[in-house]
C-alpha cells in the first residue's frame, strides 16, 4: 500500500524556508512516509491530534488517514517553533 501525500498551506511556506542540507533529509523522510507512516521513532502527539517525525533539529507534524490512504503534512520546522 502506497499512500498519497497532501501538504497544508504552512507547510509548504516553512520547507521553502529550510536551507540545505536538511532540505534534502525532510524531503527524504516526507517520501518515505508514502511507504511507512509510522516509522521508526513516530510518535503520537499528546494535547493535538497527528504524528512527529524528527529530522534533526527539525519535526514533521503530519496526520494519517488509514482509509483513504493519506498522509497530511500539517507543519514542519525547528523544533523550538514547529509546535505553536
Amino acid at each position: 500500500m502506497v499512500y498519497s501525500l497532501n501538504f497544508s498551506k504552512q507547510a509548504i511556506r516553512e520547507l521553502e524556508k529550510i536551507n540545505e542540507p536538511y532540505y534534502s533529509k525532510i524531503k527524504l523522510a516526507i517520501t518515505n512516509l508514502t511507504i511507512n507512516p509510522r516509522p521508526h521513532g513516530f510518535k503520537k502527539l499528546k494535547g493535538r491530534d497527528g504524528y512527529r517525525i524528527r529530522v534533526g533539529d527539525y519535526r514533521i507534524i503530519y496526520d494519517i488517514f488509514d482509509k483513504v490512504l493519506l498522509v497530511d503534512i500539517i507543519n514542519v520546522g525547528n523544533r523550538k517553533n514547529v509546535y505553536e
